[in-house]
């Protein structure tokens, strides 16, 4: 915001809206499946540490939603953990109640993404069994 930028955050936490309202975001309690913002709303848009709760169920709907809010040429950037396929709750979460959490593979991300978006860049930080996926994607 500070350079010009026009930010506009979702998140399912009322606390995390009421946070980013008063630091003068334009917030919105919303989730993946669920955001109403009409289409082709956004040139970019920012999911760090989101797509982590979505089951694999859900992923494919989730990425055409945000596919849909994107002009042509939009950006899309998705942080998340992974290196291994592992759903359910994690041992070291204190959340309660328990967070689910959906763990993938690189090779599982990236065939997810690629459905909806073109990747510009795909790297991992702390290459290991769990890691920090970092995709830059854009819309055809």
């Amino acid at each position: 915001m500070d350079r010009g930028l026009s930010v506009v955050a979702t998140d399912l936490s009322a606390e995390h809206v009421r946070r980013s309202r008063e630091k003068g975001i334009e917030a919105y309690e919303m989730d993946f499946l669920h955001l109403d913002f009409p289409p082709l709303s956004f040139d970019a848009i920012h999911a760090m540490l989101c797509v982590l709760h979505v089951p694999d169920a859900d992923l494919s709907r989730v990425l055409e939603a945000l596919n849909a809010l994107l002009v042509p040429g939009g950006l899309l950037f998705v942080g998340t953990y992974g290196g291994n396929d592992e759903h359910g709750s994690h041992t070291h979460d204190d959340h309660d109640p328990p967070r689910y959490f959906a763990f993938r593979s690189d090779e599982t991300m990236r065939r997810a993404v690629e459905q909806h978006f073109d990747v510009v860049d795909f790297h991992v930080i702390a290459p290991d069994d769990f890691h920090f996926q970092s995709f830059t994607l854009r819309k055809p």
